[in-house]
């Protein structure tokens, strides 16, 4: 029986037949909605046989026709009426099953996310991109939508939208830009790791978007619901179309909280913490200093995360603590890792391997957190092993959790996305593959390199300037190399610099008689304390490229 749900209480399919009611109602199904006009195809049965035959098995049918390509705003209503009175759960259905899915579709804009609700229809095998204006216009057919349009809109104003709205005015300050971001705050992420370790204030890393936004920059501050990339457009919150001549995503990803069963309900509390949240980092710091006894458990999911290196970072000056505080010989550490290496580029692993040994910490590869229990203090672990998949429990007395990640839902359910969700571009270029106007850095981006602030540095005038040459108004367009940092904090006062790009390659940014990035450094420390911050505020945000200037092809 060909049929998906698309919740608990409503699947959608193609044409049923009388003689499918039987199976229907062995299904667990209790109502049948046709939505295929009596007499449009030369081979359906009425809805009169369909309704005898519903009976006949128990079922209660509804007949809502719609005419295809014409769900009016009554239909919706209907449909909504009908779903609140029938038995659950439903199976509807009309030729091909999309008039059904666009029925639910609309009748649920407005109690669900739009991104939602495109992603179970998705998952039903229907697209529903044609029908999100309305979705998004609260399921009614819009007809007075308020539009603007501009020359480039940047979506997102993290570290990677910003920066790339400064590195386009610094070329050129009478372009028209804007940008798309409902967050009135923007953070500094890289100091988090500092903030748990005690030597950041929380404060130090944030500031009011306003006034980091580059001046000139048109500021829209919604959130985007879906694109249109056919159209140049994209559709904020209310219903808004906002037009582009060019487009540049840059939304980060989505730190997911919930795929860690019990976590959210325990975060900051019961030794539950992680840095990867500016109200948890000072949590952190809080429970290292605390702990003078028993077991600390350090987690990192599957890959891609942002900073691949700070699940660990906040482990070795966790650790650092309790050697210089004393106490390191009473507890006992542990860093389950669901990969398979302790760092993906192997020029850094053995300092990293050094003070493993020196902190005595417990490596668990291939441990992958999926359930916790924050009263019992207690965490479960999926592992392989020679038999097969196992899971492991775990009692700890702190427990520092990085999440899983993925790219926003509303990237993940639209045209611009690739099979794993993230946005699809060239990963030299950072181009749309599909959408020649359509660029993409930052997180969110489909390359194959390290999601880091600083790959998101060397980004931004490689955008900058291919979309200048795309309006022409440079004479060659740029290239990036897949560079990116991760500065891997591995006691106070010193650092092991790691800096690459695609492949793995090895691209350090000073030469090793400066700084040696495969050994710890005192150097190292002081870039990352007190240069960085002020590079990132300063430089990075303001369109200042110091090292960061784009490889120009052709010259």
């Amino acid at each position: 029986m060909e049929h998906k749900f698309i919740t608990d209480e409503i699947a959608v399919r193609p044409q049923l037949e009388p003689s499918d009611m039987a199976e229907i109602a062995a299904a667990g199904f209790r109502s049948v909605v046709v939505n295929r006009p009596d007499g449009e195809g030369a081979d359906q049965p009425t809805f009169e046989e369909i309704r005898r035959a519903a009976e006949a098995n128990g079922l209660e049918a509804r007949y809502l026709p719609v005419v295809p390509g014409k769900v009016s705003d009554e239909n919706v209503a209907e449909f909504e009426k009908a779903m609140a009175e029938l038995p659950k759960p439903v199976i509807a259905y009309c030729r091909t099953g999309t008039r059904s899915a666009t029925l639910w579709s609309l009748s649920q804009a407005g109690k669900r996310p739009v991104p939602d609700i495109l992603a179970r229809a998705r998952a039903a095998g229907y697209d529903m991109s044609g029908a999100v204006r309305r979705i998004a216009n609260l399921g009614r057919v819009p007809t007075d939508m308020a539009e603007s349009s501009h020359q480039i809109v940047i979506v997102g104003g993290g570290a990677a939208g910003i920066a790339v709205a400064a590195s386009l005015l610094h070329r050129d300050d009478s372009l028209d830009i804007a940008l798309i971001d409902p967050s009135t705050v923007h953070y500094y992420q890289p100091g988090w790791t500092l903030v748990g370790g005690g030597v950041f204030r929380p404060e130090e890393t944030r500031r009011d978007m306003a006034d980091v936004l580059p001046a000139g920059v048109t500021w829209i501050n919604e959130a985007v619901v879906a694109f249109e990339p056919d159209a140049n457009a994209l559709i904020v919150e209310g219903c808004r179309v906002v037009r582009y001549e060019h487009l540049i995503v840059a939304p980060g990803l989505k730190v997911d909280w919930d795929a860690i069963e019990g976590l959210p309900e325990t975060l900051g509390r019961n030794g539950v913490t992680s840095n990867y949240r500016y109200d948890l980092a000072p949590y952190t710091w809080k429970l290292v200093q605390e702990l003078k006894a028993g077991r600390a458990l350090f987690t990192q999911p599957p890959m891609p995360i942002k900073c691949a290196g700070a699940p660990q970072k906040v482990m070795y000056l966790s650790a650092d603590h309790w050697r210089r505080a004393g106490v390191l010989k009473n507890i006992d550490i542990e860093f389950l890792n669901a990969g398979a290496a302790l760092f993906g580029v192997k020029e850094y692993v053995p300092a990293l391997m050094e003070y493993v040994k020196t902190y005595g910490i417990d490596l668990r590869f291939g441990h992958d957190l999926v359930r916790i229990d924050g009263p019992s203090r207690t965490a479960w672990f999926r592992t392989t092993t020679p038999e097969g998949e196992e899971t492991v429990e775990k009692r700890f007395d702190m427990i520092h959790v990085c999440p899983p990640q993925k790219a926003p839902d509303f990237i993940r359910v639209s045209p611009l996305a690739d099979a794993a969700g993230w946005v699809d571009v060239d990963p030299t270029s950072l181009r749309h593959k599909r959408y020649a106007n359509v660029y993409a850095l930052g997180d969110v981006g489909g390359m194959p390199n390290a999601k880091t602030a600083a790959a998101a540095r060397k980004q931004a005038p490689v955008v900058a300037e291919n979309v200048l040459f795309d309006i022409g108004k440079v004479a060659h367009a740029a290239a990036y190399d897949g560079y990116g940092s991760c500065p891997l904090t591995v006691e106070r006062g010193k650092i092991v610099l790691a800096e690459f790009g695609y492949g793995g390659k090895l691209l350090p940014t000073f030469p090793k008689w400066v700084i040696d990035g495969t050994k710890p450094s005192r150097l190292a420390w002081y870039l990352k304390e007190r240069i960085l911050p002020p590079i990132y505020w300063q430089a990075m945000l303001k369109g200042r490229e110091y090292l960061a200037r784009p490889e120009r092809l052709g010259m």
